[in-house]
């Protein structure tokens, strides 16, 4: 809208349905987000107005949240839900603490859907071959890509922690401050934005896909969780002498109650699960450790006020408002019901049963439809519109025949 209009206090309004629109542009039938699909009113959030230091004309962007017109939030909003997460732990005193770790790739344009991806030349006129991972100089070759962007995450003022090349083609991570869990939510969102349209700029494509390239580790956002007392600062993970607490045996115990019910969330698309076929790079499975990167739940080497847990599940392509709700939804309903997680893993293991979770974005959305804990948490409406818009997507990616398959396939007797 223009700016006049945003200044003068000019209510947007956007249909409801609009918030479970697919991926491919469809939404599902109107009875998952009320027959006579009504407005919503789109209410910005003061402290996430901010212009947009890669325009070349004059623009800002603002976070909104998606309000009834009542003036109650709608349950079909992430960030809404997120709020809510968040309340349920101030009313027991509490307050979470997140920083989420986002990989993502820098390619060469993508002309061609059907062709694979390619890194980008560089300054130095060659592309990437795999060999720079971690180096002190893998970046050189798109130097004025990250100049701007470092200087565009400094204008919005997006505190950025460490930055690396990972293991991938042409695939670099960067680990956002800790902070409170909205905050951070927001700050995912606008990097992720910002990475892109920085990229158009200097004539390259940003991928935040989970599984971009084959016999390549994908893209993942780990959420790094603790637990603070309001009242102290506190780390409730830790006692007094510095030892884990019951609290952070039932936060644990909570995740992996949540963790196979909410895949769905945390592996969104198709592709999500290309990224889980790698285990050890991607984990999926419930089982937690101290400091192994194959469970999907690790608890980094820390001191005990840092003593936090580490979901390693999300990918890159994940909603951060509702991978994070998610994550310390499951945390709060282990703190509230004082569940007990299993013994920890170290080493190389084999996942029980109990704790292998879904490893086809079909099996995901099964697991969460059979979720009485999903509706519990985030209510019927979010669970069944959010299973619809995902159904329609996986039907779509169905009614496709891919490369592989008549490749290998055709010549079968």
């Amino acid at each position: 809208m223009t700016a006049e209009g945003f200044l003068e206090g000019r209510r947007l309004q956007m249909a409801r349905g609009v918030l479970l629109q697919c991926i491919m542009g469809g939404y599902p039938p109107a009875r998952f987000y009320g027959s006579d699909d009504g407005d919503l009113a789109l209410v910005a959030e003061p402290s996430m107005i901010h212009p947009l230091p890669w325009s070349d004309e004059p623009r800002a962007l603002a976070i909104c949240d998606a309000d009834e017109l009542s003036g109650e939030s709608s349950n079909l909003s992430t960030r809404g839900q997120l709020k809510k997460v968040i309340a349920r732990y101030a009313a027991r005193g509490l307050a979470p603490v997140v920083a989420t770790e986002l990989e993502f790739f820098v390619f060469a344009p993508n002309i061609d859907p059907t062709q694979p991806f390619r890194p980008p030349v560089g300054l130095d006129g060659r592309r990437e071959d795999g060999q720079s991972a971690f180096s002190v100089s893998s970046n050189n070759g798109l130097r004025p890509f990250f100049s701007e962007v470092y200087k565009c995450m400094a204008a919005l003022g997006l505190p950025r922690d460490t930055f690396m090349h990972e293991m991938g083609v042409s695939q670099f991570e960067i680990n956002l401050l800790h902070g409170d869990p909205l905050l951070l939510a927001d700050q995912t969102f606008l990097f992720k934005h910002l990475l892109k349209e920085v990229a158009l700029k200097h004539g390259l494509s940003v991928v935040c896909m989970a599984k971009p390239l084959a016999h390549t580790p994908g893209s993942s956002m780990h959420i790094h969780q603790s637990v603070v007392e309001i009242a102290t600062g506190n780390n409730v993970f830790s006692d007094e002498s510095g030892q884990p607490t019951a609290m952070f045996r039932h936060f644990i115990g909570g995740q992996q109650a949540g963790m196979a019910d909410f895949t769905a969330l945390f592996a969104p698309n198709v592709n999500s699960y290309q990224r889980l076929c790698h285990p050890y790079a991607s984990p999926n499975n419930a089982c937690w450790s101290h400091d192994n990167r194959a469970a999907g739940l690790r608890i980094p080497a820390s001191s005990p006020v840092a003593r936090r847990v580490e979901n390693r599940l999300p990918g890159a392509d994940a909603n951060p408002y509702l991978a994070i709700a998610a994550s310390l939804a499951a945390g709060l309903h282990g703190i509230e019901h004082e569940l007990e997680p299993s013994a920890a893993i170290q080493g190389e293991f084999e996942v029980p049963d109990n704790l292998s979770l879904p490893c086809t974005l079909h099996a995901a959305l099964e697991r969460l439809k059979r979720s009485q804990l999903a509706r519990e948490l985030f209510g019927q409406e979010f669970i069944e519109g959010y299973i619809a818009s995902k159904t329609m997507e996986l039907t779509s990616f169905f009614d496709e025949i891919t490369p592989w398959e008549r490749r290998v396939l055709a010549a079968q007797a």
